[in-house]
């Protein structure tokens, strides 16, 4: 992509009532716009690394035995009444609409039970079991108050699967497949180090679920992180745990501010009884599905990187979810010499299928500097009329800052 032709603008300054880090640096580098409270349009710089994020999280889960499919928005009140769950007392934060023949209609905010009801479709037997479809798809959720940026928002993408096992035993295998599949999602996305397994309430599900929180100022929730194993405690559940690890039992913990990225719990029969899923089992018995429930927040994700990696210039993307792989930042004078080597630089790595933004904008050198460190692209690649006479090319690490010379020949072997 030439920068010239990128959809997008930096900016100085952000909407003055937008407060959140993660907000206010992605408005300014052009990643994301403020539509209105809680809504943000993801802009091409902004959908190349939420799509990233969610490659990463279909790659996972489909190692995991994951199916993907997709789902409506729009939902049948008559499926969330046998729930209970279409009342306004048991659920605050739906959005509700109708249709013009006055038909109760509302915008998902979870699937449970939609997904409970297709699921009686193609589960019949035990020979039809055990089955992990999940979706990336937009909810809708109406919080009275929408903050923090991406990581809050009324509209978002989330990535929810859910399992359907024939009884607890196989379901807890695969409760710890996913398990596992979320730390290698945390890792890859940059933030592994920094987010945590945190015990949490089950709710009227379980005695405990899973969340994965990622330490951060900018987090809603407080947890006690284990000095030892690195498991935590969300603050509601920690006296149930007598302040102690419940991993290692170690009383090293440590209050920390942190942002919920991931959860995953136990359903149970909770909704298949509900909703009437069973299957025949192999001695001929007819039973309910044991389900579980696994989620992600994809834009939450990203926000919770931007709060954690990024400086006082700007943002800092991991490499494996950067927007492009490389920003080539060409620095002199419009010799049609210089012009050349740039452009065939340009071309040469888009031959090789290397993902590069090109800075081919006629602006001064210090603000094509600044814009690309507040845009982040994890490697810098700088061309100037020095590097032109000993044919280089200085690689300058975006997260480190560490800035190397290296020979042109040498760099497009190794890219």
């Amino acid at each position: 992509m030439r920068q010239s032709q990128l959809f997008t603008k930096t900016r100085k300054e952000a909407p003055k009532d937008e407060v959140s880090k993660n907000a206010i640096l992605l408005i300014r580098a052009g990643f994301i716009n403020k539509e209105m409270a809680g809504v943000y349009s993801f802009l091409p710089l902004g959908l190349r690394v939420l799509n990233k994020i969610n490659a990463i999280v279909r790659d996972e889960m489909n190692a995991i035995g994951g199916v993907e499919f997709f789902l409506t928005s729009l939902q049948d009140k008559a499926v969330w009444e046998k729930s209970g769950r279409w009342d306004d007392k048991v659920v605050d934060n739906w959005f509700k609409t109708k249709l013009k023949n006055g038909t109760d209609l509302g915008l998902a905010f979870t699937h449970e039970e939609p997904l409970t009801q297709l699921m009686k479709e193609h589960i019949r037997s035990w020979r039809d079991l055990p089955r992990y479809p999940y979706q990336i798809q937009t909810k809708f959720r109406n919080e009275a108050r929408a903050k923090s940026g991406i990581m809050r928002t009324r509209e978002f993408l989330m990535k929810d699967l859910y399992s359907f096992s024939e009884n607890e035993k196989e379901h807890e295998v695969f409760y710890g497949k996913a398990k596992d599949a979320y730390k290698k999602i945390f890792e890859r996305a940059g933030v592994g180090e920094s987010t945590h397994l945190t015990y949490a309430s089950g709710g009227t599900f379980s005695k405990f679920s899973h969340e994965f929180q990622t330490v951060t100022l900018a987090g809603e929730d407080d947890i006690y992180v284990c000095g030892k194993c690195g498991v935590a405690v969300n603050e509601e559940v920690v006296a149930d745990f007598n302040s102690s690890c419940p991993e290692c039992k170690n009383k090293d913990l440590k209050k920390e501010k942190a942002v919920e990225v991931g959860n995953i719990f136990p359903l149970g029969y909770k909704y298949s009884e509900t909703l009437g899923l069973s299957f025949i089992d192999a001695e001929g018995e007819k039973k309910s599905v044991f389900m579980g429930s696994y989620g992600i927040g994809p834009a939450r994700l990203m926000g919770a990187v931007v709060e954690v990696l990024s400086d006082d210039k700007g943002l800092v993307w991991p490499s494996a979810i950067s927007p492009f792989a490389h920003h080539l930042i060409p620095i002199f004078d419009k010799e049609e010499k210089a012009l050349n080597y740039a452009d065939k630089l340009y071309e040469n790595l888009l031959d090789k299928g290397v993902e590069v933004l090109y800075d081919d904008r006629d602006m001064r050198a210090g603000e094509k500097f600044g814009d690309a460190d507040l845009m982040g692209i994890a490697s810098q690649i700088v061309v100037s009329e020095k590097t032109i006479a000993e044919d280089s090319v200085e690689v300058k690490d975006r997260k480190t800052g560490k800035v190397e010379k290296i020979k042109l020949k040498e760099f497009l072997s190794q890219v």
